[in-house]
């Protein structure tokens, strides 16, 4: 399935949401996004997203294509995102990474699911067999929601993940089988 773009999406709890591919004119957003997150959500992120130069790095990754991302949008504002990175080296140029983000006030209401779908969806559009997601171990309800998508825990790093206090916590890969994403996750899955 490609997903089709905006979209207009409606939360189990009747939020109206868009979903659009992210693009240079939502670099602001994304800042104002980032910069409202708790400092414990910036703490786990790989590059720290309130700063000008991350965001116009991943710009310019998606200009390439070595990036794909989704933003969701409120009346309000940017509330969430989901990306996927592709991954150069020729032996692994098949699997991607994905990341999520959502804004303190839509998580537990159907936001995360929703942009991972979208990006799962996407990733497939990709030629994308196999995508990751990493996580502390300690981040229960993100690996509980991903096993809800189909991802499977398949590496558990001790001491990976040092965070902005020096403090080491371990690290899951959990994976997910695009190729298998109808069979396995089934339609309740599809935008």
């Amino acid at each position: 399935m490609t997903l089709e773009l905006p979209k207009a999406i409606e939360l189990p709890d009747g939020s109206a949401v868009e979903l659009r591919a992210m693009s240079a004119g939502d670099r602001d957003a994304m800042l104002a996004f980032a910069r409202a997150l708790p400092p414990e959500d910036l703490m786990f992120l790989r590059k720290d997203l309130t700063q000008d130069s991350v965001v116009d790095d991943w710009i310019e990754n998606i200009q390439t294509g070595f990036m794909h991302s989704l933003v969701a949008y409120d009346a309000n504002g940017l509330i969430g995102y989901a990306s996927v990175t592709r991954n150069p080296v020729s032996w692994t140029r098949h699997v991607g990474e994905i990341r999520v983000n959502v804004s303190p006030a839509y998580r537990s209401r159907g936001l995360g699911r929703v942009l991972t779908t979208g990006i799962v969806d996407m990733a497939a559009g990709l030629s994308l067999r196999k995508l990751t997601a990493h996580m502390t171990s300690d981040q229960h309800g993100a690996q509980a929601a991903f096993r809800r998508l189909g991802f499977v825990p398949e590496a558990l790093l001790a001491d990976y993940v040092q965070d902005r206090n020096g403090a080491t916590r371990d690290m899951v890969i959990m994976s997910f089988d695009v190729e298998g994403h109808t069979d396995q996750a089934g339609s309740t899955l599809r935008l």
